[in-house]
């Protein structure tokens, strides 16, 4: 990594600045399963319209959904499935960690009842 320039290293902080924000990730996880209207994403997520509306923008912006017109509704969707990828990247490490921490938790339980 040391190679990538500031500027891609930017591009990339951003990109997970995008994808750090609860509301965001459960609009993506909605849209998993195919294209919504704006009316079906805050049903799935229990978000307002204003909230949705402003977060399929941040989204749209970076790239990650794309916008679809059809008729008098706009339809979101997934832009690239590989998303899903990194998050169960992400989420195998978190697995992998809290592991760790219950088993640390369960020695200093074994240890104190000594």
């Amino acid at each position: 990594m040391s190679e990538i320039s500031v500027v891609a290293l930017a591009r990339i902080a951003d990109y997970f600045k995008v994808l750090s924000e609860v509301s965001r990730l459960r609009v993506l996880c909605c849209l998993k399963s195919g294209p919504k209207n704006v009316t079906e994403i805050m049903e799935a997520t229990e978000l307002g319209q204003a909230n949705v509306s402003k977060h399929l923008k941040i989204l749209a912006q970076a790239g990650l959904v794309l916008r679809q017109p059809q008729g008098v509704s706009v339809f979101y969707q997934i832009a690239d499935p590989r998303i899903f990828d990194l998050c169960e990247l992400v989420c195998a490490q978190l697995s992998v960690q809290l592991e760790k921490q219950v088993k640390q938790s369960e020695q200093l339980k074994a240890l104190t009842l000594r």
